[in-house]
């Protein structure tokens, strides 16, 4: 059986019946996350199939874009071993990511912004004989749970920062969950305290940090990207559904399903053709612009249906106002929209 054909059984069985309870009762996807590497999709033994893992990440987005976003999370985790010459890392603890065993997360958003100026880093490491002590705090991690492991960045000095790979049940470690936001609390987010947590060597992805990051953040941003895509292509869907309800009166709005579908088409073409080929450090300004386009279109798209459907989109439970919600996590999602721009107007 196909991929796309597998992974659409997944989601209407796994993920449809639960997408309310997502929304509204904060409930984690996991089985249906799991079963993804379960089912070998996420398997990079003859190479890293970025095609197939953007249009995964796609697909999952016009159901639920939280779940596609704990997905995007755990293809994070994933790309930062991937990518690592920590050998106990690839040949121990990735087999366990892509099959469906281990479920991973990034936290990476304070780093990320570190990079860009915009932050000091919050934890701290220190090394002793075997590996490191780290010290801080953590405000919001996703995709985290009793089974997960998630990636961090922590100053040695001032010349130098290292990067690790933790499991969530590490001594010294504590997490305290976040379900207060405006939407896509089913993500399982945490904000994560760092006391005096031992780091071993065979958890270090990187020993320089700084050299590092260039190198995965073509990928961590490329898989962000079809976020947007789902969300849109949702909300076109949504806006086909009502368009000719009260006599054909959508059609005198501003935002019609052709312009969007037409300028999300363009930017598929530009993001498929990076991932077919792989990502890489030239892609970089372009996946910044890509992001930033996408997320914009995302967000035109959800403001455009809540027009189209009016009253129903109104209601808390309905599909709509879920994306527009979603749509609005998407335009701060590190790196945000203000990042972006600010990464684009200092290049």
């Amino acid at each position: 059986m196909a991929h796309t054909d597998r992974l659409q059984e997944l989601i209407a069985e796994k993920l449809k019946p639960h997408v309310k309870r997502i929304d509204t009762e904060a409930y984690y996807a996991s089985d249906f996350l799991k079963s993804l590497g379960q089912n070998g999709f996420l398997d990079s033994s003859e190479g890293i199939p970025y095609s197939r893992e953007v249009m995964m990440v796609e697909e999952i987005a016009k159901v639920c874009m939280t779940t596609a976003f704990n997905f995007w999370c755990h293809l994070a985790a994933m790309t930062y071993i991937r990518q690592s010459t920590n050998l106990h890392l690839k040949e121990h603890l990735l087999p366990q990511f892509e099959n469906g065993s281990i479920l991973g997360a990034t936290g990476l958003s304070n780093p990320m912004k570190y990079y860009a100026g915009l932050e000091k880093l919050h934890l701290r490491a220190k090394k002793v004989d075997g590996g490191y002590i780290i010290s801080g705090k953590l405000p919001s991690v996703s995709n985290l749970g009793d089974d997960h492991w998630f990636g961090i960045v922590a100053e040695v000095d001032d010349t130098r920062r290292i990067m690790a790979i933790v499991p969530c049940r590490t001594e010294g470690l504590s997490l305290k969950g976040k379900a207060e936001y405006l939407g896509v609390n089913g993500s399982a987010t945490f904000a994560c305290s760092f006391e005096e947590v031992w780091i071993p060597d065979n958890w270090i992805v990187a020993e320089d940090a700084d050299v590092f990051i260039p190198i995965i953040r073509p990928a961590f941003v490329l898989y962000q990207i079809p976020l947007g895509f789902g969300v849109t292509r949702g909300s076109i869907d949504s806006i086909l559904q009502v368009c000719n309800k009260q006599m054909g009166c959508n059609s005198y709005l501003p935002i019609q399903s052709e312009e969007l579908e037409e300028q999300l088409v363009t930017l598929k073409e530009s993001v498929y053709d990076i991932a077919k080929a792989g990502p890489s450090v030239g892609d970089w300004e372009e996946l910044l612009k890509l992001r930033l386009d996408a997320t914009y279109l995302a967000a035109k798209a959800t403001h455009g249906t809540m027009l189209h459907q009016g009253g129903a989109g109104y209601l808390m439970s309905s599909g709509p106002s879920r994306r527009l919600r979603e749509s609005y996590f998407l335009l701060n999602l590190t790196p945000t929209v203000k990042h972006l721009e600010k990464l684009l107007h200092s290049n």
